[in-house]
């Protein structure tokens, strides 16, 4: 049985759980590579509580020895220097390149903006420019461009990347491009998933990108296959650099009906809600609630309107719901109806406290 940790996991992480295992009869045999740490467990471990240890949070996954460990274990030796090639550094893949350098990956970058490349190049953020020459060498190959340019640079560029690459897409909607880079990878042999990081700022661009800026965030996986369970596996051992704090593994469909309500709907009521002449006078009135609604109103119109329209269907359906509700709750103001209202209003909590749970006992104290 193997433990593989986080990247971040200190010496000190480190000890205590060799410490408590040892507690348990079971000896350790710690693999420490470049990007990521084993653990081998000695022992019987046929009674090993696998959910109570990956439920550490240092702790990446356990399994029992098969396939998936050579992958870990080819991964964790150091006798050679992993590539991972990013297209399009803005701030994601300018924050994924940061990440992977920092874990001592070689890093190829690529960005049509020539001004962009080489101050990726000057800030030490990549190691080097992707080429047509060099893409092959590639162990790991991460698209971080908009929706339409990704498929059409699956189009253009697919038949150049090498069988034994992993490549992934860190779009914000899936089905339109994970459909092309499914049939892409099916085509040339490589394998291919897609993958949205739900982390960003509102700002655009590398000069606000960040190593740690997906450092314990959720990673949303789109496997072809989600019962695929060793290609997923080895995903996010190779991701292990980036330092996420949590996967999801959904289909492309679901991720984008998903994120039409979490993501896509917020940012549309934000921007809407900053259009109200009142907010020209909002200075001394405003905290929290104000500070909330507003933070993602600041956005990149052009990569939002891709996101949007790609996701028309999704978006719309939540839309319409919110709407519908508003409506009711406007009706209400102006009839001056307060049991309608006071319906409407204790309909919304008992709702968020179904989903998050603890809201009523909060409101008992």
């Amino acid at each position: 049985m193997i433990a593989v940790l986080k990247h971040n996991t200190t010496d000190e992480q480190l000890k205590n759980l060799t410490d408590w295992l040892a507690q348990q009869g079971l000896g350790t045999h710690i693999s420490r590579g470049n990007f990521q740490t084993v653990i081998g467990l000695i022992g019987d471990t046929r009674n090993v509580d696998i959910e109570l240890i990956e439920s550490l949070e240092m702790v990446e996954s356990v399994q029992r020895v098969s396939d998936p460990y050579k992958t870990v274990a080819a991964l964790n030796t150091a006798d050679r220097e992993y590539t991972v090639g990013i297209v399009g550094l803005g701030l994601i893949g300018g924050s994924m390149a940061g990440a992977y350098k920092a874990a001592g990956w070689t890093v190829l970058g690529a960005d049509r903006d020539q001004t962009t490349l080489g101050y990726a190049k000057l800030a030490n953020i990549i190691s080097d420019e992707m080429t047509d020459e060099n893409i092959g060498k590639c162990d790991l190959l991460m698209i971080a461009l908009y929706p339409q340019a990704t498929i059409k640079w699956f189009e253009e560029n697919a038949a150049k990347i090498n069988q034994q690459t992993m490549v992934l897409d860190l779009c914000g909607i899936k089905e339109s491009v994970c459909e092309v880079g499914f049939k892409k990878a099916a085509e040339h042999g490589f394998a291919f998933i897609g993958g949205h990081p739900m982390a960003g700022t509102q700002f655009s661009g590398i000069k606000y990108s960040r190593s740690n800026l997906f450092k314990g965030a959720p990673m949303v996986l789109v496997p072809c296959d989600t019962n695929d369970e060793k290609l997923i596996e080895q995903v996010k051992n190779m991701l292990a650099p980036a330092g996420f704090g949590r996967f999801s593994v959904t289909t492309a469909k679901d991720h984008d009906r998903m994120i039409a309500f979490t993501s896509q709907l917020a940012h549309v009521v934000s921007n809407a809600y900053i259009k109200s002449p009142t907010a020209e006078r909002h200075g001394g009135f405003s905290a929290g609630s104000y500070k909330d609604m507003t933070r993602v109103a600041w956005l990149n119109e052009e990569m939002w309107t891709q996101l949007f329209l790609e996701n028309g269907d999704a978006l719309i359906f939540e839309l319409d719901t919110i709407i519908n509700a508003l409506t009711q709750y406007r009706q209400a103001i102006a009839d001056k109806d307060a049991d309608r209202l006071k319906n409407l209003l204790k309909d919304g909590r008992i709702a968020k406290e179904k989903i998050d749970g603890n809201g009523a006992e909060r409101l008992k104290k």
